[in-house]
């Protein structure tokens, strides 16, 4: 069995990783999965959904920025969707109003599951989860997990379908 190294937040805060950034979860590092095109693709897709409503409200979507749910956990979804103004922290502590993961074909149902029930602890309004491999479209709130058709923001007007996301 491989020993862990464990290491401050304030280590985990200066360091630079190679490839794709990590989380912190218990002063260990997390490792992510991501980089492919599809996976790619539909963050970009995303971002530019809401850069277009940006013209029209104040509404702006930061890809794998870190946030900080607690002093012993630092994730880092795929697009974080912050309404009012941009945050003022590099490491956010206040939930923005939608987190999306998207799912890469290496991720584990009960991880994802596990870092979608933290946001929601730490009080994030719409979480939402994107596969882009199986074209499919899912809300996590209280009841946990629920496939949809589309992802909506009625407080934005915003609203999200599979042929906004995947070509």
């Amino acid at each position: 069995m491989a020993l862990k190294t464990l290491i401050t937040p304030e280590e985990y805060l200066r360091t630079s990783f190679e490839g794709l950034d990590r989380e912190y979860v218990d002063s260990e590092i997390v490792e992510r999965n991501g980089g492919e095109q599809p996976h790619s693709r539909t963050q970009a897709r995303l971002v530019e959904i809401v850069y277009e409503l940006r013209k029209a409200k104040p509404v702006y979507a930061l890809p794998e920025l870190r946030l900080k749910l607690s002093e012993t956990r630092y994730r880092i979804p795929d697009v974080s969707i912050f309404v009012g103004q941009e945050p003022a922290e590099n490491v956010p502590s206040n939930p923005p109003l939608i987190v999306v993961e998207i799912v890469s074909r290496e991720d584990r149902y009960t991880k994802i599951v596990e870092k979608l029930d933290e946001y929601h602890a730490w009080g994030v309004p719409h979480i939402w989860l994107v596969d882009p491999w199986q074209r499919k479209l899912s809300n996590y709130g209280p009841e946990g997990l629920t496939a949809v058709s589309v992802l909506d923001v009625p407080e934005l007007g915003l609203t999200v379908s599979p042929p906004d996301l995947f070509d």
